[in-house]
């Protein structure tokens, strides 16, 4: 059995697990799930946005970004001119006090999960998995091409 496969694969899996987990939890207050809680995160930080522009950054797809727009637009998180992909969102002052909750949540949850780590040891994580992620991106476009031909 390949080890260094086994744990990448299951620490990452893991990972990803536990901050879909966390997400959920701390989101109950405002029934919330995990997707909603990147298109807040990601509207508060970048500002107004389509749809087509939460897709790339949220890495979600086109279906689940849709319902996840209407859910939080009928829940007055949101705002959008029209429907489709192109129209603009904008979180409403609701909205902007959820993405307050969110940010701090998420500082907490960060704070835990790094608390012992200098800066330069977050740095170099932060670093390494943007490598790992790059790779494995150009690796995956690689393979993907080949499916195609």
């Amino acid at each position: 059995m390949n080890e260094r496969f086994e744990n990448f694969t299951f620490s990452i899996n893991r990972l990803y697990k536990l901050v879909q987990k966390i997400k959920l939890i701390e989101m109950k207050e405002f029934d919330l799930k995990a997707i909603h809680v990147m298109c807040i995160y990601t509207l508060s930080v970048y500002g107004t946005m389509t749809a087509s522009e939460l897709i790339k950054r949220t890495l979600e797809d086109k279906a689940a970004i849709s319902r996840a727009i209407k859910l939080l637009s009928e829940k007055g998180f949101v705002r959008h001119a029209t429907e489709g992909y192109n129209s603009s969102i904008v979180l409403t002052e609701h909205g902007k006090e959820v993405a307050k909750a969110i940010g701090e949540k998420a500082q907490r949850a960060v704070d835990v999960a790094g608390g012992e780590f200098t800066e330069e040891q977050r740095k170099n994580l932060y670093e390494c998995l943007g490598i790992v992620s790059e790779r494995l991106e150009d690796y995956y476009k690689a393979i993907s091409a080949d499916e195609v031909e």
